[in-house]
């Protein structure tokens, strides 16, 4: 059987705007040998899958620097120091991005984006009855524009290469879990 690994000594090596480094030392249970890990500290962040009473998906496209291409995502966000509760991170996050205030929002599903080297969570919403309120509010390293697809198209995208960020994928699977179950 696997266990925990008992962490000697952690530290702090680097602080940047969207996330921090630290540097922990740990014993191999297995060993007794010690090793550095490096992890990455980041905000909670959090996905909405927001459907319109039509059953589109409001997605947006925006331009992401580590690929260094436009991707078609799904809005979403890091959760912010004060904000206790990522339900209101994702009708925040919703509404500046797109313009689109939902009536309900449903968790559905969470995962650890990169658990090797990342330590925190990304939460999946469900937004109902996205509609359009006001216009978008960007903060001043966002350019988005949206588009609204039908639900019915979305494994396509996946398939076909058009949707390719692996939270957006993960987040369309916990959609599936949700409608699979509530029609059990």
């Amino acid at each position: 059987m696997v266990k925990d690994w008992e962490k000697l000594n952690s530290e702090e090596i680097a602080n940047y705007r969207i996330f921090k480094m630290r540097r922990d030392v740990r014993r191999s249970p297995r060993t007794g040998a010690e090793h550095s890990f490096f992890v990455l500290q980041s905000p909670d962040w959090v996905n909405v899958v927001a459907l319109t009473p039509e059953n589109q998906v409001v997605m947006i496209h925006q331009f992401r620097h580590g690929t260094e291409r436009v991707t078609l995502e799904i809005p979403g966000g890091m959760v912010d120091p004060h904000e206790n509760d990522p339900a209101e991170t994702a009708r925040r996050e919703l509404l500046e991005e797109t313009g689109y205030a939902a009536e309900q929002v449903i968790p559905i599903g969470t995962v650890h984006p990169n658990p090797a080297f990342l330590d925190n969570t990304c939460y999946t919403y469900l937004a109902l009855n996205a509609r359009w309120q006001q216009a978008p509010q960007f903060d001043g390293a966002e350019d988005i524009a949206v588009e609204l697809v039908p639900i019915e198209e979305i494994a396509g995208m996946v398939r076909n290469g058009r949707i390719t960020h692996a939270l957006v994928v993960a987040a369309f699977y916990h959609y599936e879990n949700y409608i699979r179950q509530s029609e059990k």
